[in-house]
């Protein structure tokens, strides 16, 4: 991890999310304050460690980690308010359900939203920084079980597979079979297919 990040002392929470860019689903924020006394091995941007790898990890951060929360924003308000706001929102929800809450915040990324104590956003964070990779992890780990049970919800779409995202196969299967109530369909490969059904 970096070491020239100067992180303040006190309950330093990570924060990331899994989900901006898929047409299906939630957007999952994860927010975690490490403990300095159990540090966890391994952490790494969530998109850089195997599957089986992200889930050994989620269940150690869960035992190991001084707090940990998930926090959400649903189709229905990514569709009303935009995928960044959306976003933004999923991240102040995760932050606000750490217990003990967090004293500063580290967000992945070049932007934070505003939270109740000082924050940061870091670039590239999920791979600089222990606990917003700890927080990368649960966050997509968190997302892909979700979207794991909503392809039992909607055979056909491989949603299991892709998670969401505009794969050949989403976008062919959003084609023969339609819009589900889980689609954004502020997202233009959906927001046609609905146009167009009228």
């Amino acid at each position: 991890m970096d070491t020239d990040l100067q992180l303040p002392p006190g309950r330093l929470a990570g924060v990331d999310e899994a989900g901006r860019g898929p047409l299906a689903g939630p957007v999952i924020a994860g927010a975690v304050i490490l403990d300095p006394d159990r540090p966890i091995d391994g952490l790494n941007d969530s998109k850089r460690l195997s599957a089986a790898r992200r889930e050994c990890l989620y269940e150690v951060i869960r035992q190991q980690a001084l707090a940990w929360s998930i926090g959400r924003a649903e189709v229905e308000e990514i569709d009303r308010i935009n995928i960044l706001q959306a976003t933004l929102l999923a991240m102040q929800r995760a932050v606000q359900g750490l217990a003990p809450a967090a004293e500063y915040v580290l967000v992945d990324g070049n932007r934070s939203p505003g939270f109740a104590c000082p924050s940061q956003a870091v670039v590239r964070g999920d791979s600089r920084v222990a606990a917003i990779s700890a927080a990368s992890i649960m966050a997509k780990v968190t997302r892909d079980r979700e979207m794991i049970e909503m392809d039992r919800q909607f055979p056909g779409y491989g949603l299991a597979q892709h998670k969401g995202y505009p794969s050949k196969s989403h976008i062919e299967a959003l084609e023969s079979l339609g819009v589900t109530p889980i689609h954004r369909r502020s997202y233009a490969p959906v927001r046609r297919i609905v146009e167009r059904e009228g």
